[in-house]
């Protein structure tokens, strides 16, 4: 009797035992483990990062660290980490988190505007993705892709065409510029590619030449007159003379993309550089910036005029005035002059 007494007792302290193990197993998968106010909290893992890394990231969010190590020792993820964003939700238990952690990279919109050199493409993307700018900058200007690609150090920009596109956060640099290339290929659709060939100019000298009328016009609505006043020159073989090229000009020759011209003189249409349109005939060797789709579209789209010349308009500002005789272009020029000389706009 006594013996069954002990019996009885050892089982019941076991069933209680088991049930605290029972217990805090569940409690440590299956308890809320965030400590955070927001709904959500995005953490960026960073490729060939440790566990440790992931826990530092995760500190200041969690209630118990401990127990999410020991649960993540039993799902397998300490030796198992995965690079990307993540967003950790208000109340979600160490379970969920790890499930989160392990599938659930979140994709972003990487954005750009229309850049002047590769190395501010990269700093503008360094900002959004994992690489940094150094290894966008040398995976953008390797020597391979460029050769591979037909692409020289003019043409380098003509793949990137300012837009939203989506990417994982912890793209690196050499994916970042294959996807980009895709993107400009499938861009080249057979309506743009056959609108090319009937303008009698390539893929690159359409780009380039938008990116002129990038520079020329912020103004959407004009960009197709603005295509078709150069448009006209080239069938006539008429020197382009865009000021934008010679600021462009000015800018690769000084090394100094930072610089601010608001006037171009006389003097600098002497410079001695292809991308001089007064001083070279015909398209530049590569674009001046990054052209919106807008200012390509224009390009193969042009409006069909006999505008030769245009010049801004200071009654109208943004706009232009455009002429089809140099006697009327003289007449709106000296308004813009006058206009410039009184604002005390020197350069």
């Amino acid at each position: 009797m006594y013996i069954r007494k002990i019996l009885v007792i050892m089982a019941l302290v076991g069933v209680i035992v088991g049930g605290a193990i029972v217990y805090n197993i569940y409690s440590a998968i299956f308890s809320p483990n965030t400590q955070f106010n927001n709904e959500v909290a995005y953490v960026y893992i960073p490729t060939n990062a440790s566990f440790k890394d992931v826990k530092e990231q995760l500190k200041p969010l969690l209630k118990s660290v401990n127990s999410f190590e020991d649960v993540a020792d039993k799902k397998g993820y300490i030796n198992n980490i995965k690079a990307g964003k993540y967003g950790i939700e208000k109340g979600m238990n160490n379970n969920d988190i790890i499930n989160t952690l392990r599938s659930n990279n979140i994709p972003i919109n990487v954005t750009f505007n229309n850049q002047e050199t590769l190395e501010k493409l990269a700093g503008r993307i360094a900002s959004q993705i994992e690489a940094d700018s150094l290894s966008l900058v040398n995976a953008l200007t390797d020597k391979d892709f460029l050769t591979t690609n037909n692409l020289s150090d003019d043409t380098a920009l003509v793949p990137y065409i300012p837009n939203s596109y989506e990417f994982f956060w912890n793209t690196s640099a050499d994916e970042f510029r294959d996807r980009m290339l895709k993107e400009y290929e499938r861009f080249w659709n057979d309506d743009r590619s056959n609108k090319a060939a009937k303008l009698n100019l390539s893929k690159e000298e359409v780009i380039s030449l938008a990116s002129i009328v990038q520079k020329e016009t912020a103004k959407v609505d004009e960009r197709p007159r603005v295509a078709g006043v150069y448009l006209n020159r080239i069938r006539r073989s008429m020197p382009l003379q865009a000021d934008p090229t010679v600021i462009y000009a000015i800018k690769k020759h000084q090394n100094n993309f930072d610089t601010v011209i608001k006037r171009v003189l006389y003097k600098d249409l002497e410079l001695d550089s292809p991308y001089n349109t007064y001083k070279y005939a015909g398209i530049p060797p590569g674009p001046i910036t990054m052209p919106d789709i807008s200012s390509i579209d224009a390009v193969l789209n042009s409006e069909q005029h006999n505008y030769l010349y245009f010049v801004a308009d200071t009654k109208n500002f943004g706009y232009h005035k455009f002429a089809k005789t140099l006697a009327q272009h003289n007449v709106n020029k000296q308004q813009y002059v006058r206009w410039l000389n009184s604002q005390k706009i020197n350069r």
